[in-house]
């Protein structure tokens, strides 16, 4: 009698788990890397459509297989976000830091861009003389940016474009992107984090209840065919996965099966609503491959730059009339200077930024000792907070997948409020 074959013994015929994929790599894989930057990319080559024709024509590809495809994109950046930035949260002590973190990668080189942007662009671009550009209030409300409150208009900015006074459309996944961080740290006051099979029955109810509201209402999933709830399941998938590492498998028959399936999902009417899911095992097979990298993604994280300030160069392109109102000049032009701001971004703005994450423990354990109770309470009133803070974190993360976010953020504050109340605002770690 023959022995059984190793490969069938050690399961590798269904393929690795996602965590030995990562302890293969050594911990580091390029995927991630590359994907970043062309997803980042695929978002520039898309919008130098209507940068250059206009919604309209926009609309037009947005209904043939062209759009289909463009479907994957923004659910699979925040799939990526989910997955990389629950990682994140593991290697925290407390919330502290973790929101500290996320402050300093997001909020620096948003602001630079907010800058450059109004005191810039704007002044030089605009049809309005500088002392009416300077006092009008749509100046000032432009700086709201900074603090996740979107505005897209700069006075007599890009009023002749084809998408007409438009300065950064694509700022409006920003307030989606916070929404998420706020739900994964409300998720972690709960035991979402800790017994994973609550995450797992809450992104199927999440799913369902978007799902449902799409068909009840007629929703075609919004613009880039995925709304901003749809963004923040994505987001919940990848960290889902994350949770779920040792017990997901990597393996190319799987990834091909998903991806078929996807790619006939997102053909369907409201298909882009089903795709958070699969688009998250695409996202994560994809980013755990580990290809040779190239210069441009190991010298530094371009794709935060490339995402803040295509879109702002493609316009001023744009601005110049129709001889460069062409696809190929909109990318052509847009993609190198996009990448020039990007690599100024990264080496002079997001990595000294993120350099200043060493001076967060300390300011962690001074808010901790702030914060600490001082009542000894008991293990009835211990029982009633720590079940308040699971119903905030739960109900706001429910919340704002239906699209409700000012009541979700509410609630989420409130958790917040209540774990400090309680004495306990630790990261969440799994057992």
């Amino acid at each position: 009698m023959t022995a059984p074959d190793q490969s069938v013994q050690n399961g590798t015929r269904l393929g690795q788990t996602i965590t030995e994929t990562i302890a293969r790599s050594g911990g580091r894989t390029t995927g991630f890397d590359y994907m970043r930057v062309g997803l980042a990319l695929s978002i520039i080559l898309w919008h130098g459509i209507p940068v250059s024709y206009g919604p309209q024509v926009e609309i037009a590809y947005w209904r043939g297989p062209l759009g289909d495809a463009m479907h994957f994109v923004l659910p699979m950046f925040f799939a990526l976000s989910g997955f990389l930035v629950a990682g994140s949260l593991d290697r925290c002590r407390t919330l502290i830091s973790f929101f500290g973190l996320r402050v300093l990668r997001i909020v620096p080189a948003l602001a630079v861009e907010v800058l450059v942007s109004a005191l810039l662009f704007g002044p030089l671009l605009s049809s309005q003389t500088a002392a009416s550009y300077f006092t009008d209030p749509r100046f000032a409300r432009y700086f709201l940016n900074i603090l996740g409150d979107i505005h897209f208009v700069l006075p007599g900015l890009f009023e002749t474009n084809p998408v007409k006074s438009l300065v950064n459309a694509q700022l409006w996944t920003i307030p989606f992107e916070l929404q998420c961080y706020l739900t994964l740290g409300g998720l972690a006051l709960t035991a979402a984090l800790r017994k994973r099979a609550i995450l797992l029955v809450l992104v199927v109810v999440a799913q369902s209840l978007w799902i449902w509201h799409a068909l009840s209402v007629g929703d075609n999933g919004g613009s880039g065919g995925a709304s901003g709830p749809v963004l923040v399941i994505a987001f919940l998938c990848g960290l889902l996965f994350h949770l779920y590492r040792d017990v997901i498998r990597l393996h190319p028959a799987i990834f091909l099966a998903i991806l078929i399936a996807a790619i006939a999902l997102s053909a369907l009417p409201h298909g882009a609503y089903y795709l958070p899911l699969p688009c998250t095992y695409i996202t994560v097979y994809l980013g755990l491959l580990n290809p040779r990298p190239i210069k441009l993604v190991s010298s530094g994280d371009y794709s935060y730059g490339l995402y803040l300030y295509s879109y702002p160069l493609q316009q001023a392109i744009a601005a110049y009339g129709p001889p460069t109102r062409h696809w190929w000049a909109s990318v052509g032009l847009g993609v190198p200077a996009a990448l020039l701001v990007a690599v100024v971004s990264w080496h002079y703005v997001e990595r000294p930024a993120l350099g200043l994450r060493r001076r967060i423990p300390a300011l962690e354990a001074r808010l901790a000792r702030l914060a600490a109770p001082r009542h000894r309470s008991t293990a009835s009133s211990r029982a009633a907070l720590t079940a308040i803070v699971s119903l905030c974190g739960v109900g706001g993360a429910l919340l704002f997948v239906n699209a409700n976010s000012e009541l979700a953020c509410a609630t989420v504050l409130c958790g917040f409020g209540v774990a400090i109340v309680r004495g306990r605002w630790g990261a969440g770690k799994e057992p």
